[in-house]
């Protein structure tokens, strides 16, 4: 038992030394990502998540993770587990199978990778505004993420974009000539970028009154 189990932990440490980036499971911050394993006959299986590399994962139960690194959504056992990952950094999972006869062993190892969480651009200004033709109006666009950052945004014909933008509530200036839609087609901050389209807003374009003559009023 004791042969078998340090070459349990020589195996698994060699996994970890050379687990290439791309084995990595990419992950963003606040994402809740599933953890998975095929389930063999009445196996049960317990999911442990570490931040030290270190750790002899196969021999040695080491420190848990802090929960401000991550969480369980539900419970940590059984072949499907969700973990919530709430911030950026390189983390382990182990997950331990137990049979029906109590014998323990560590099935499997793995590595998450949490990025920063996609950037979002949000138009706050109210559905449908109005102006006169010839006269600017201002849409209010809100970012999160991490700034700098840059947007293109589009009336449904043209496509223009913003850049270097450091505050994460932004004054857009539009012009438009007749009744027009806007929204944004994509926004990205210094980590990532995030194509999905934001909501819409409608600016109803006005004429502006007819000049005409002035006649003086007789009773």
């Amino acid at each position: 038992m004791y042969i078998e189990r340090l070459v349990m932990a020589a195996l698994l440490l060699l996994l970890l030394a050379l687990a290439p980036a791309k084995a990595q499971t990419v992950v963003f911050k606040g994402q809740i990502a599933p953890l998975e394993v095929e389930q063999k006959g009445y196996d049960t299986y317990t999911w442990e998540l570490y931040k030290d590399s270190t750790v002899n994962f196969a021999i040695v139960d080491g420190d848990p993770m802090p929960s401000s690194y991550a969480e369980f959504v539900g419970d940590n056992a059984g072949p499907l587990v969700n973990v919530k990952w709430l911030e950026p950094g390189t983390f382990f999972f182990k997950v331990r199978a137990v049979n029906v006869a109590g014998c323990t062993m560590n099935l499997k190892i793995g590595i998450i990778k949490v990025i920063e969480a996609k950037p979002t651009a949000v138009i706050v200004s109210p559905d449908l505004m109005m102006t006169c033709i010839d006269e600017p109006t201002t849409l209010e666009v809100v970012l999160t993420g991490s700034g700098p950052w840059e947007f293109s945004y589009t009336d449904g014909t043209t496509i223009e974009t913003v850049k270097g933008i450091t505050d994460p509530n932004y004054q857009l200036k539009v012009n438009p000539k007749s009744t027009t839609v806007y929204w944004i087609t994509e926004v990205k901050d210094m980590f990532e970028s995030n194509s999905d389209d934001s909501n819409s807003v409608m600016v109803v374009v006005n004429p502006k009154p007819v000049i005409g003559k002035i006649y003086q009023w007789e009773p």
